[in-house]
């Protein structure tokens, strides 16, 4: 018994200062952290992250690329909050991804109403690659814009300034792609439970500062929302060279940070909401899809899901387990009660940085004390994303399957 509470009080001690230090980054993330908001100036000078340039004289024309497959749910909110924007010069084309509901009759509808709307309808998936990757070829080739606007069109705007904002930050940083990241729209209790968790393993990976280090291999991007160079997209490649990808935004930011090209991803407060996902089957398919398509490797996902598990559970079976043979009189007992002590210190100091974590993102502090369920959710999809490693696995995205990449025909 000896043994066994000493190898409990040495990790858990360590998880414990894990975990206290996740306190010290926090505190260090709030003073520090830069958020776009729309109060970001967009042409005159102004408070900001980076001087104003002369650039802001002359904003470019941008085209804003959207690839919708089924989504007469969201279709709607998506581009007409997206035409309330106060940038100037800018054009929107929507690629109707082999739609089988309302999507393209409601693009049509709204299109006959705005002449900066062009609706593309897409009947086939050629051979070789995935339907999103297609669609936003497709529309991109039809674009007229110096810079590609490339959002999901499950993205609401919640204000008017955010392509100018995005503008004027993407100019100002240098950027030859800005990913502008999302807050998440969470209803319900799966979604507010596991959401977070599952950012959180993206952020032990991508944490942005790395990202923005050019110096850093570390490379990163939300589709949900990207600004990029006609010319940056062209240098990579376009999508044709990341066409059998599911997760194309990692893909592409690779692409452009190893080929020398100014990567930038920066959060957002107020400017556009996602909500990814509302049952529970759908968080746990989409986040395995996400986690396959952005770690790729058992190595990653391995170490991922081995992190988790050990940051998210050993505090408490350190305490329950101290707690109880305590209890039944096992022996040392000093020993059993330190691994006890120390499991307990570990579960509030654990249970505090979380707290902190989701008022940081935006997510509902008090869903805290059920992290270890998001963590046993977050595991489900970590072990998913790792049985599609395996040779002939499939990924079902948008009423398409992928082979290792390749789309079933």
């Amino acid at each position: 018994m000896t043994v066994l509470a000493v190898s409990l009080i040495v990790p858990t001690a360590c998880v414990l200062l894990l975990w206290g230090c996740r306190h010290v980054m926090i505190a260090r993330h709030r003073r520090q952290s830069f958020s776009l908001t729309e109060e970001y100036p967009s042409g005159d000078a102004g408070a900001g992250e980076c001087a104003q340039t002369p650039e802001d004289a002359d904003p470019p024309l941008i085209s804003v690329i959207v690839a919708a497959k089924d989504e007469q749910e969201n279709i709607e909110s998506c581009v007409r909050t997206m035409l309330s924007q106060d940038y100037g010069d800018f054009e929107m084309i929507v690629a109707n991804d082999r739609s089988t509901d309302r999507t393209g009759e409601i693009v049509e509808r709204i299109a006959s109403e705005d002449g900066r709307v062009k609706l593309i309808n897409i009947e086939h998936l050629p051979p070789g690659w995935c339907g999103k990757n297609n669609a936003m070829q497709t529309a991109i080739a039809q674009a007229r814009g110096d810079w590609l606007c490339m959002i999901d069109a499950d993205c609401t705007q919640s204000s008017r300034r955010t392509l100018s904002v995005a503008m004027a930050y993407a100019r100002r940083s240098g950027a030859d792609l800005l990913s502008v990241l999302p807050n998440l729209t969470m209803h319900g209790f799966w979604e507010n439970a596991i959401q977070p968790v599952c950012s959180g393993i993206m952020m032990i990976w991508f944490h942005p500062d790395k990202v923005n280090d050019p110096k850093r291999p570390h490379a990163y991007a939300n589709g949900a929302f990207m600004l990029m160079r006609r010319s940056a997209y062209e240098r990579i490649g376009t999508h044709e060279a990341v066409k059998d990808q599911v997760n194309e935004d990692m893909q592409m930011a690779a692409r452009v940070k190893s080929s020398g090209l100014n990567l930038r991803v920066v959060s957002n407060r107020g400017l556009y909401t996602v909500r990814m996902y509302t049952s529970l089957r759908e968080i746990l398919r989409g986040w395995g899809r996400i986690f396959f398509g952005t770690f790729g490797s058992f190595r990653r996902i391995g170490l991922s899901l081995l992190a988790l598990v050990v940051m998210g559970f050993l505090p408490y079976a350190a305490a329950a387990f101290g707690f109880a043979a305590v209890a039944g009189g096992g022996e040392p007992k000093g020993l059993l009660l330190a691994a006890a002590l120390v499991g307990l210190a570990a579960v509030a100091v654990q249970i505090g940085v979380i707290y902190r974590f989701y008022g940081l993102i935006g997510a509902k502090p008090r869903f805290a004390w059920v992290y270890p369920l998001g963590c046993a959710a977050g595991a489900v999809a970590l072990i998913l994303a790792m049985t599609k490693l395996r040779r002939g696995a499939t990924v079902t995205w948008r009423d398409t399957k992928y082979v290792r990449g390749e789309p079933e025909q």
